[in-house]
This record gives structure tokens, C-alpha cells and sequence, in this order.
């Protein structure tokens, strides 16, 4: 009897994860809503998009952008540090509602998950020491690069079989800070990267570092979320372009780079 009891008690359980489950797939936004928290995944240490300030607080552009979304759907904001080489593992174990902290658009990632419409544009460039003699690309012969693990930029190298080829070798780091700390100290000769962040980093820390003009791939960023909830990204594409429409976003822009250089709703 007990035996049976148990078993009754486990198909009831069941029946009530898969039938919340079925309803968050169903109705993502009203579930969101009922739970009362929005939850963003990110590397927290991917400046100007979302990183760690002088007092430990996350803060950045996708921040800013993604807690006036969760203000305006009426629930909580939190931001969740992640492995950013097991992201998509962490969505759809439900740990994270998206990913959004300049996540790049690509053919791949757009059949295992869905997107918001670009709302940033960006570059994978190559960054290098000012004072290493490397002005272009084919100057990299014989070079190593470094970039960071689970990042578009190794797609971007692949798209350039030439100057992967030329190398010498490929280090990946965990974070785009250590990486650039490497290239620093003259671990590696050049780093792979977005170019909205190593702008920013070279503004902001003032090192000896520059980005070389030829770049390796445009991409845009987008927001991701599971592939069975293309209504909740539907519905954050709708807040933004509420947001754009209005001035906010141009303000978080403005605040973070100085100028308007969002694509939503353009």
C-alpha cells in the first residue's frame, strides 16, 4: 500500500512540474509575471554591457536597459553571473529567464533559441599592444592570439581561415579582462574581441593598447531566451521599442557611450 502510495504521490508531482512547465511554455510573459522575477544571465565582467563596479555592484548598458524592462512588465530584476561557456546549459535548465549581456546574433544560435531583434551592432576586432609593430591583419603571422572561451570571437576567427591559419596558436581565457591582462604582460600579441568592448576598456583604463582597423566580423547583439518561449522575447522587443520610442533608451546610450548608438527600432 505504501508502495503505492508513493507512486500515486510521484505521478502527481510530475503531473504538476510538466503542467507548469506546459503553462510557462504556453504563456512565458503571465508566467514570468506570476513569479514576480526577472532573472538576466551574464559575465559579469563585460564592460560597458554589464560588469562589476567600485563597489561589486553589477551595473552596465544591458543592465540599465533590462531592469526598465522588468520595471515596466511589473516585476523584480536580478542579475545572475554565469558561466558564460555553459549560457545556453543555464537557460534551459531555468536557472535564467535569458541571456542578455552582448550575446551575439548567429544562424546556429537562432535555431536553439529565441531572439529579440538586434539591438545593438557590434564587431569582432583584434586588439593589440600600441607599441607591437601590428597594424593589420597579416601582420599576425607567427602571432598568438588570445580569446575568451564560448565567445563569438573564435566563430569570428574560423570565418577568417587565413589569418587562423597564419597563427601560431589560440589561448582561451575565461574573461575578456584576463585575456587583455595577458596581452598586457605580452602572454599573447593580440586579443580577439567585441569591438563596443574594447573601445570601452581602452577609454576607460587608458592602457597601452589598440584596435586594429581591419575587423573580423560585424555582428549584432540580441537577447536570448528558451527556443519554446518566442512570446516572452517577443513581448521584451515590444517594451524596448517602447523604451526607444519614448527616450529612454537614447538616454542609457548616452549615459554609457556617450552618444545614441542603439538599433532598436531603427
Amino acid at each position: 500500500m505504501k508502495k503505492i502510495m508513493t507512486v500515486a504521490l510521484a505521478c502527481v508531482a510530475l503531473g504538476a512540474v510538466m503542467g507548469c512547465a506546459k503553462k510557462a511554455a504556453s504563456d512565458p510573459v503571465k508566467a514570468l509575471q506570476e513569479r514576480g522575477e526577472f532573472v538576466l544571465g551574464l559575465d559579469d565582467s563585460f564592460p560597458p554591457l554589464g560588469f562589476r563596479d567600485e563597489n561589486n555592484q553589477i551595473v552596465g548598458y544591458d543592465i540599465d536597459l533590462a531592469k526598465e524592462v522588468a520595471a515596466r512588465l511589473g516585476v523584480a530584476f536580478r542579475a545572475q553571473p554565469i558561466d558564460w561557456s555553459a549560457k545556453e546549459q543555464e537557460l534551459s535548465t531555468g536557472k535564467i529567464d535569458c541571456i542578455w549581456n552582448g550575446l551575439t546574433i548567429t544562424e546556429e544560435r537562432k535555431a536553439a533559441l529565441s531572439f529579440t531583434k538586434p539591438y545593438l551592432e557590434n564587431a569582432q576586432v583584434v586588439v593589440v599592444r600600441a607599441d607591437s609593430g601590428i597594424t593589420a591583419l597579416s601582420h599576425l603571422a607567427g602571432k598568438t592570439l588570445g580569446l575568451q572561451s564560448g565567445s563569438s570571437a573564435a566563430d569570428a576567427l574560423d570565418e577568417a581561415p587565413q589569418v587562423k591559419k597564419s597563427l601560431k596558436s589560440v589561448v582561451e581565457f575565461k574573461e575578456n579582462i584576463t585575456a587583455l591582462n595577458d596581452l598586457e604582460i605580452g602572454g599573447v600579441d593580440g586579443v580577439v574581441m567585441d569591438s563596443v568592448v574594447a573601445n570601452y576598456s581602452i577609454q576607460q583604463t587608458g592602457k597601452p593598447f589598440a584596435v586594429l582597423a581591419e575587423g573580423l566580423a560585424p555582428e549584432a547583439y540580441g537577447v536570448a531566451f528558451r527556443k519554446n518561449e518566442p512570446l516572452l522575447a517577443e513581448k521584451v522587443q515590444s517594451v524596448l521599442e517602447e523604451m526607444a520610442a519614448d527616450g529612454t533608451v537614447a538616454a542609457i546610450s548616452q549615459k554609457w557611450f556617450g552618444s545614441d548608438i542603439s538599433v532598436i527600432g531603427k
